[in-house]
């Protein structure tokens, strides 16, 4: 019973952390870590996570959202930046950084020291975001730091993986590692996408049959990022890869606009719903969990030689100094390679200021991910011993967390203010050429509908159906929506059902044009999300 009670009480402190975030100058998951310490303290008894379980429940629909829904035009266009963030720096990380882990702290076995370098690698845009809502990071930089997210969670976990089987067998082969990811990465992809696409195939064989039913649409797609992990991780392969290409293979999926508007609306808010309870949920387990990790991080220092306490805040220092200067000197070095071959292509290249840089080097804020992933470190060797220096891994993990996103939002706004965002011409003219091509659809639309409804009704209702062929297209929504009393009520309620099946063709339409723009690369698959978004809206509103 006490477990319900705990279960209740952190879903409410990700309630009210939501409502304090607003009120105060605060991320919003320090506010969850804060609540989730107060659950403990409330409580006096921590919550035992099983670590594989922890890891399934927490990590696939997180990471097969992110391959959903990141933009993939911003994705190819920044692709250099981003490969070079996401697995470049990662590699950088988990050698540099594991080794001064080891320096630092001898208790701390080298593979241990390497698994905390890799997991904290993965960067958070969603903590990042939420720092710069009131100064907006520059697009492209936003878009940078959102394929770098996307793309380091896969190679931090991985690399973290990798460093912990090595931790439990006491052995480690580079050939044989290497030789395992090149299995485990492709295995991985082509399973998340084949899960993806007989899941689809199965759907729309069921649908053309039975109907849609949006309940059981939105289910399948929560299910989806879990059939792809644990189909992944029987066969060996990395569940992890699989629930990323099953989220970008969704994505693709999702342009021949199958579903109905009204499963499309329903998926978003349970996604989004989903999306923000899982993200608080493991920042206020963090939070709860805090006590006793502190307890078990002072005993492993004091196991070093190291009886003070402050001796953690000294290694929490010295981590995010390390990681702030190995991102500071990647990036400046790898923008400045990017500005050479830029250079080369076009006349008009511009360098990145050194302002610029500074903000990508601080927004590498650490959060959901690398929770997740270090809450998974095994709770005992195979011998059944303890895993050496779980709980201080756990804590520095916590405090880089906790510090990384201090540091970026005291940091962050004082360097964005001011900052004038260059004009997005080129999503402009997407903008204007999806409503253009809309529009045109929407038109068609209504004409081939009038003519549809004339060649089978009687001539008395042609009148009827003319006019709301001419409401339809003239949108005099304002003029129309009350009854004109010397109708005739029949007659009035025709012209009202016409009206609503032009509108909802040139929705249709209007839609189907905009996906086609998608499929065929003209506009973002970001911007098709947006517009039709809309549509459905309006469709679910004329629904009957």
């Amino acid at each position: 019973m006490q477990a319900v009670g705990i279960a209740l009480a952190m879903l409410a402190a990700v309630l009210l952390s939501g409502v304090l975030a607003r009120l105060l100058p605060l991320p919003l998951p320090l506010v969850q870590i804060a609540l989730g310490f107060l659950i403990s303290a409330v409580f006096g008894e921590g919550v035992r996570l099983d670590p594989d379980i922890f890891f399934l429940l927490f990590l696939p629909p997180l990471l097969f959202l992110d391959g959903w829904r990141i933009p993939k035009e911003s994705l190819f266009r920044e692709k250099l930046g981003i490969v070079q963030l996401a697995f470049g720096l990662v590699l950088l990380t988990v050698a540099g950084l594991g080794y001064l882990l080891h320096w630092l702290i001898p208790a701390m076995p080298l593979p241990v020291a390497f698994a905390l370098a890799a997991i904290v690698s993965p960067t958070d845009p969603v903590a990042i975001s939420a720092i710069t809502r009131r100064n907006p990071l520059p697009r492209r930089i936003a878009s940078i730091l959102e394929g770098e997210s996307l793309f380091n969670d896969v190679s931090g976990l991985v690399a973290f993986r990798f460093a912990v089987a090595a931790a439990l067998t006491g052995t480690f082969s580079l050939s044989m590692a290497a030789a395992s990811f090149l299995w485990t990465a492709l295995a991985g992809l082509v399973i998340g996408v084949g899960v993806v696409l007989l899941v689809n195939f199965a759907k729309n064989w069921f649908t053309r049959r039975f109907g849609e039913e949006p309940g059981s649409e939105v289910l399948i797609s929560l299910l989806t990022p879990f059939a792809a992990y644990v189909v992944a991780e029987h066969a060996q392969a990395s569940g992890i890869l699989a629930a990323v290409s099953a989220g970008v293979a969704m994505s693709y999926a999702e342009l021949s606009g199958g579903a109905l508007a009204v499963t499309r609306v329903n998926r978003k808010v349970i996604w989004d719903m989903l999306q923000f309870t899982l993200n608080g949920i493991m920042f206020v387990l963090l939070g709860e969990q805090f006590p006793a990790i502190l307890d078990g991080a002072v005993t492993v220092v004091q196991e070093t030689g190291h009886h003070q306490v402050w001796w953690l805040a000294i290694y929490v220092f010295v981590i995010c100094l390390a990681l702030i200067l190995i991102r500071y000197a990647w990036v400046y070095a790898s923008l400045k390679i990017s500005h050479v071959f830029e250079s080369r292509t076009r006349s008009d290249a511009t360098p990145v200021s050194r302002r610029m840089i500074l903000v990508v080097s601080l927004a590498g804020a650490r959060g959901a991910i690398t929770m997740a992933g270090v809450m998974t470190l095994p709770l005992a060797m195979p011998d059944g011993s303890a895993f050496p220096a779980r709980d201080l891994a756990i804590f520095l993990a916590a405090m880089v967390i906790i510090t990384s996103l201090l540091v970026a939002s005291i940091a962050l706004p004082a360097l964005l203010g001011g900052l004038k965002a260059p004009v997005e011409t080129r999503r402009h003219r997407q903008e204007a050429l999806a409503r253009k091509m809309a529009h045109d659809a929407a038109i068609k639309s209504v004409g081939l509908t009038l003519n549809e409804l004339l060649e089978t009704s009687s001539a008395p209702d042609t009148a009827v159906y003319t006019d709301a062929a001419n409401r339809v297209l003239a949108d005099l929504r304002d003029h129309h929506d009350s009854t004109d009393e010397q109708a005739d009520p029949q007659e009035y309620q025709r012209r009202r059902e016409a009206e609503r099946l032009m509108r909802l063709a040139a929705i249709a339409a209007s839609r189907q044009a905009i996906f086609e723009l998608a499929r065929t690369h003209r506009i973002s698959d970001e911007l098709a999300r947006e517009q039709v978004q809309l549509l459905d809206l309006q469709e679910v509103r004329l629904s009957p």
